[in-house]
């Protein structure tokens, strides 16, 4: 059974950093694309950033670039974001996700497995 499983969340004035950690478990890791999403109070589901198997590829929200850095140590199982320079508007539930596939992907449909979430809250 694939699990995800992120940490990390909590709450930070506008301004600062967090890491977060996605753990997966039940398949072989670095062979496929991990995703960060995030949901926002009373918004839909959007995509923040993902990254190849390998980690030699990355793609960034305009939202968020220059200010989130993603990787992976595929030997840990674990896929990283580090969020800079947080803004109150960053304030969301982060839900890292996992394709069936290598190549990095920014639709949410394209991810068949899902970790439970973390919050994350920035306060002005």
């Amino acid at each position: 059974q694939v699990q995800l499983v992120e940490s990390g969340g909590g709450l930070v004035q506008a301004g600062g950093s967090l890491r977060l950690s996605c753990v997966a478990s039940g398949r072989t890791f670095s062979n496929y694309a991990i995703g960060w999403f995030r949901q926002r109070p009373g918004k839909e589901r959007e995509f923040v950033t993902a990254i190849s198997w390998s980690g030699g590829s990355a793609y960034y929200a305009d939202s968020v670039k220059g200010r989130f850095t993603i990787s992976r140590d595929n030997a840990k199982n674990t896929v990283y974001l580090q969020m800079d320079s947080l803004k109150p508007e960053d304030t969301a539930v982060y839900y890292c996700a996992s394709t069936n596939h290598r190549v990095l992907d920014i639709t949410p449909s394209s991810y068949n497995y899902w970790g439970q979430g973390t919050q994350v809250t920035v306060s002005s």
